[in-house]
């Protein structure tokens, strides 16, 4: 679950204070590294530091006038130096120190959300083993198809969970770039050793070939694995919620005391945190939409990027984390009910097992479409009568014809249908 602090640290993360305190340490340490070369005088960088007093509120009252975020920013910074701010974003365009910033931003969001997703994939591998033996219901198109074990859906979020981390980090490494080379990325002004003293010191790598921007493709890879994420999340939220229906009922989320669950009704138990985490997905996945569209800037750069992403860099990684959160405190408290699994599994009267006798009068020499046929025109008689699968089938002439009482048994067994569950979940819960 996820603390008030790591909550609080992700939104600090997006504040106008910390954006612009990223964007005065990007320009103090290009001023360190002109200390090196003696472009400005030793101390520089430090004195800045030190005089500063950031108040987005003067930034943006300085903003009013000059519609310019990164001036309003100088300026401010200005007052407050007076003479050595000439040595402020000397060879610098704006997208240098915007786009350098953001690239921390995103980089330590997605930091905090690995952080989170690591906590879940624990929880999901707990929740394999506890339910690894636990009989249920496995159903294709909504309906029963053959037994299962509750254990191997935990495995099966295990799994995706995983994939999720790889795509996650692959992305937090090419967002991981910042670039300082100049209004259209030539180094007219500065060299490329300047960037690279800086971006070393911020964690960051140079874009091998910039424009005015870091290119976009990475920001949309970033978008796109979020989103990846958040349609796991979801996929988890909607099982829940199908598992808690009434006609259903074997599992649920935790109903907390005190809690309610209608204003009218006072009986209602109601998935409201899953189903919190589906509405939230589907904001996650539009901004991947929004990002797909800034990839194509206008020759060098233009400006149609910079207001989506004031948007979608906050609300994807903050709703992200806050859903990888929800899920793990919805399956750390998760109301499980493997009597009702094993009801619900025998609802169908044996159904379930109709391919194992298939598979069974297949072995014993039938053409596969003849047995496949004859399990069926027992299948649907009791399907119309209300009959046992198991009973229909040992009375059925055609059938005891080939299969004895014991193999027929045999057919119904479910450790012999569960035999294969350890190997599965060792392949996922061991990497």
């Amino acid at each position: 679950m996820i603390d008030r602090y790591s909550r609080v640290e992700m939104q600090e993360l997006w504040s106008l204070q910390a954006k612009f305190e990223h964007w005065l340490e990007i320009e103090c340490l290009l001023i360190e590294q002109f200390e090196q070369t003696g472009k400005a005088p030793q101390g520089t960088a430090d004195m800045i530091r030190e005089a500063v007093t950031l108040d987005p509120d003067r930034i943006a009252e300085i903003e009013s006038v000059t519609h310019h975020d990164v001036i309003a920013f100088l300026t401010h910074v200005e007052e407050q130096v007076g003479e050595p701010s000439r040595y402020i974003h000397l060879g610098l365009t704006s997208s240098d120190v915007v786009d350098t910033s953001f690239s921390l931003q995103m980089t330590k969001a997605f930091d905090l959300i690995l952080v989170e997703l690591d906590k879940l994939r624990q929880i999901v591998s707990s929740g394999a083993r506890t339910y690894a033996h636990t009989p249920m219901i496995g159903r294709t198109h909504g309906i029963h198809a053959e037994p299962m074990t509750f254990g191997l859906v935990w495995g099966m979020w295990k799994a995706q969970l995983d994939r999720d981390k790889e795509r996650l980090t692959k992305a937090r490494n090419q967002i991981a770039v910042g670039k300082l080379s100049g209004a259209v990325g030539t180094y007219a002004h500065l060299e490329p050793e300047c960037e690279a003293f800086v971006l070393e010191r911020l964690g960051l790598k140079p874009e091998p070939v910039a424009t005015q921007v870091v290119q976009r493709d990475r920001h949309a890879e970033a978008f796109t694995s979020l989103a990846l994420f958040a349609a796991t999340l979801e996929k988890i939220a909607v099982e829940i919620r199908h598992l808690q229906r009434t006609e259903v009922g074997e599992a649920e989320e935790p109903f907390r005391k005190g809690q309610k669950g209608s204003s009218a009704m006072p009986h209602k138990r109601n998935p409201i945190r899953t189903e919190n985490v589906s509405g939230l997905a589907r904001v996650v996945r539009s901004n991947a939409n929004a990002a797909m569209e800034n990839v194509a800037l206008w020759h060098e750069r233009d400006i149609s990027h910079s207001s989506v992403e004031r948007v979608i860099g906050p609300d994807s990684t903050t709703l992200v984390h806050f859903m990888c959160g929800r899920i793990a405190s919805v399956l750390e408290g998760l109301n499980v009910y493997p009597d009702r699994m094993m009801a619900n599994l025998e609802q169908t009267r044996g159904f379930p097992f109709s391919q194992t006798v298939l598979l069974a009068l297949v072995d014993k020499g039938l053409v596969r479409q003849r047995a496949y046929v004859m399990v069926q025109s027992v299948a649907m008689a009791c399907f119309a009568s209300g009959g046992d699968l198991k009973e229909a089938l040992a009375a059925d002439e055609a059938i005891s014809e080939h299969l004895t009482p014991e193999e027929l048994d045999r057919c119904f067994d479910l450790d012999h249908m569960f035999r294969n569950v350890d190997t599965i979940l060792d392949r996922v819960l061991d990497s």
